[in-house]
């Protein structure tokens, strides 16, 4: 281990399974997160959070070894991702297992061939043996029964948790979940967080889970960090419904209670004066009152 891996790994926490260190994520000159740091500890479920367009899904590329960070590390069990060789970070990669917005699966394979790819790929098991594992994978995510069905026969929740049980396919440590609630009614999206801290409680997997759906978050969630779009890095940190009882920040006070701040009033929104627009409103109620106080013979005189 170099020296610098060294220095990263001692300012890790003494838990953590993963840590981001000083990371600055930015596309050209256009700097999307600064100056992250934070720990993710060992059979955590932890939340990455913020409004849309804040970098979270990008903070989560970055973790899972797909986006290389302007400045700063990432620590997988103290050891720096992206100072090892290639063939250290495909290691490290297979520890991770990934469930994307929409579930990603190959529509022309079914099921069981979906989740069957990343052992085909990976290991040199029999087909036999890969048969067992699907279907124990399947069985895990309570889809055994659309072991032959392609993905267009299913559902948005059945394609999740097809998704999900490609995700286990190689026993990972570590689960990201990138809006895994995302397009799904709210029973469905009740009966994966269950799954979800099933997982958790069942498997001992690690969990960094990216998402906005406030009710997911407090159901399931004990860590996680706020990401804020105008300062470009993180504000709070924290599991949600700490932040939401007693975050000393306003704004992500408000955001994880769905109210506008106080100071919002006379403030923007999403680049709109809600003052002004008040105002507005209140001057055409004024001229419609007095439209109506007016004798219709008179209205549209002056």
């Amino acid at each position: 281990m170099s020296r610098r891996d060294q220095a990263d790994a001692s300012d890790a926490g003494a838990d953590a399974l993963l840590s981001v260190r000083g990371v600055t994520l930015a596309f050209g000159p256009k700097v999307i997160q600064r100056e992250l740091s934070f720990d993710v500890g060992r059979g955590s479920i932890f939340a990455v959070m913020g409004g849309s367009g804040c970098g979270k899904s990008t903070v989560l590329k970055a973790m899972i070894g797909l986006l290389r960070p302007a400045t700063g590390s990432i620590l997988v069990d103290g050891r720096n991702y992206w100072a090892g060789s290639a063939a250290e970070r495909t290691a490290t990669g297979r520890r991770f297992g990934v469930l994307f917005q929409s579930g990603a699966l190959w529509s022309g394979l079914s099921v069981g061939e979906n989740v069957a790819l990343p052992l085909r790929m990976f290991t040199r098991l029999s087909d036999a043996a890969i048969g067992r594992l699907v279907r124990l994978k399947l069985s895990l995510v309570g889809m055994e029964h659309a072991v032959e069905q392609l993905p267009s026969e299913l559902s948005g929740g059945m394609r999740k948790r097809a998704g999900l049980a490609r995700a286990l396919a190689l026993d990972p440590d570590v689960l990201f979940f990138d809006e895994p609630s995302a397009g799904l009614d709210p029973i469905t999206s009740s009966r994966l967080d269950d799954l979800i801290l099933n997982l958790r409680d069942g498997l001992g997997a690690t969990i960094v889970i990216v998402s906005h759906e406030l009710p997911s978050l407090f159901a399931i969630a004990d860590d996680g960090v706020f990401l804020d779009a105008e300062t470009k890095t993180a504000v709070a940190h924290g599991s949600p419904r700490v932040l939401r009882d007693s975050c000393p920040d306003p704004q992500v006070e408000a955001f994880m209670r769905r109210e506008r701040p106080e100071a919002l009033g006379g403030g923007t929104l999403g680049g709109e004066t809600l003052g002004s627009e008040a105002t507005g409103a209140e001057a055409r109620d004024g001229e419609a009152r007095n439209a109506e106080a007016q004798p219709s013979g008179d209205r549209g005189k002056p």
